[in-house]
């Protein structure tokens, strides 16, 4: 049985266009990396677990604060990862001032087979994005949610 997360894809309309809310992992790995690592706020779950509710919990944890109130959820599906992970995702129209980040943590070795163990971020920061700029920003295994939205949105 393949990992699950499910997230949330929060967008807003300016006038320049819809934006799109992406986090930045936090860590060594992603430290330097930008196009093409970004994210959905998103989180694993158990099969007891439901979807929408853990969507909307690891949302706030990566973020800090809840998700936007501005409209009821819509379903964007489900996309393999090329880890084979499945993620869901739904899309939620609101705004949010993202510019300070209160992520929760996680341990890791670091430097790695130094023996000591370290605490980063789960999310190092947090983003508004043009459709464009986000389709350059995002893991290449989410960009068909942005698709989807942007179906969703012209529909």
């Amino acid at each position: 049985m393949p990992k699950v997360s499910a997230g949330l894809l929060a967008y807003r309309r300016t006038e320049a266009g819809v934006e799109i809310l992406l986090v930045h992992p936090g860590g060594p790995f992603w430290a330097k990396k930008d196009d093409g690592a970004w994210s959905v706020p998103k989180g694993e779950y158990e099969p007891n677990e439901d979807p929408l509710a853990v969507a909307r919990r690891e949302f706030e944890e990566e973020i800090g604060q809840a998700p936007p109130d501005g409209s009821a959820p819509v379903w964007l599906g489900e996309l393999r990862q090329p880890s084979g992970k499945v993620v869901s995702a739904w899309a939620m129209e609101g705004d949010l001032d993202v510019s300070e980040v209160q992520s929760n943590a996680f341990e890791m070795e670091w430097p790695p087979r130094s023996g000591r163990t370290r605490e980063f971020p789960e999310v190092d920061r947090a983003g508004w994005f043009g459709l464009e700029e986000a389709r350059r920003k995002i893991l290449r295994g989410q960009l068909g949610f942005l698709d989807r939205l942007e179906e969703l949105l012209a529909g």
